[in-house]
């Protein structure tokens, strides 16, 4: 009878044994992997003409990893409803966790434009309350078609006390991308150089501008394209979530002499600092700011209009 039992209580301490390795080795076994959360909302819809950017792109995960678009930040899209923006996602802790993808639509209406006195058709984009120009002015008349002088020669340009423009480096080439090159007197003449219904902005208008984008800092790189084929590398910061796609046109100094095209863009503002200054809007190629600066009236820099 004892050596049944001890035959027994063998039987169970083996079966006992065998129930432990067994899950002792379920333990050892990989954890599954888990699936990512992507959230991502269609964007609102857009303007054709307008690259995609930071404003559309923008899936988050609930886990750490890179993200790639399909179109990817910078492409313009064809106008039309329910086209697809997809993001393909791959975590950094892959061990655990699956890639992920996931796709949504966004619709390209047709874009509002306006059309100068010399024909150039200008793309329009709303910032907060604001409708601005997509593209830099290039307009070589006033709104009444009155033509603004064409000055070349330097001693000319230095001695302006009115409105006149250039191209940069006297290249009309430079100005069929980046705009044309405008003093202040220009800018201002009551004649008006913006199409009808746009004005040249004031300063408190810029100022406007930057605060809604939260400021100097960073703005800078809200406002301009992206890449490096109008700007110099590494046109720091630059993600055009805006759409407001500024151009760096360089400037005219007072003296004539032509300077920093690709590095850094300024625009007018008709708002005067004293008698030989006004202030304008900067743009570099090396950082993401915005800032405003006044210089002389007698600079050839770019023209930006917003709509009345």
């Amino acid at each position: 009878m004892t050596k049944k039992r001890n035959i027994w209580i063998s039987l169970f301490f083996i079966i006992g044994m065998l129930l432990m390795l067994t899950n002792s080795c379920k333990k050892d076994d990989p954890d599954i992997k888990k699936d990512v959360v992507i959230t991502w909302a269609n964007p609102a819809d857009i303007d054709a003409g307008i690259a995609l950017s930071a404003t559309q792109l923008n899936a988050t995960a609930d886990v750490e990893g890179t993200y790639v678009y399909t179109p990817d930040i910078g492409t313009v899209l064809s106008v039309g409803a329910n086209q697809n923006l997809k993001v393909d996602f791959t975590p950094t802790d892959a061990v655990n966790y699956n890639t992920a993808t996931k796709t949504v639509t966004i619709k390209v209406t047709e874009a509002i434009t306006v059309t100068d006195i010399d024909g150039n058709v200008y793309h329009t984009i709303t910032i907060g309350t604001q409708v601005w120009m997509v593209e830099n002015l290039g307009t070589t008349k006033y709104r009444d078609g009155t033509s603004i002088p064409n000055v070349t020669d330097n001693t000319t340009w230095n001695n302006l006390t009115t409105g006149a423009y250039c191209d940069y480096k006297n290249t009309p080439s430079n100005s069929a991308t980046y705009g044309r090159l405008y003093n202040w007197y220009a800018a201002t003449d009551a004649r008006n150089i913006a199409p009808t219904g746009w004005h040249v902005p004031t300063d408190a208008e810029w100022t406007t501008l930057t605060t809604h984008l939260g400021g100097e800092r960073g703005t800078g790189g809200k406002l301009k394209e992206i890449g490096t084929t109008h700007w110099t590398s590494p046109n720091t910061g630059a993600t055009n979530e805006t759409g407001f796609t500024a151009l760096p046109g360089g400037f005219r100094s007072r003296n004539g002499t032509f300077n920093d095209i690709e590095n850094n863009g300024g625009w007018w503002s008709t708002t005067e600092y004293d008698n030989t200054y006004s202030w304008h809007l900067y743009i570099g190629y090396n950082n993401n700011s915005a800032y405003r600066y006044f210089g002389d009236k007698e600079l050839g820099v770019s023209v930006r209009c917003i709509k009345d």
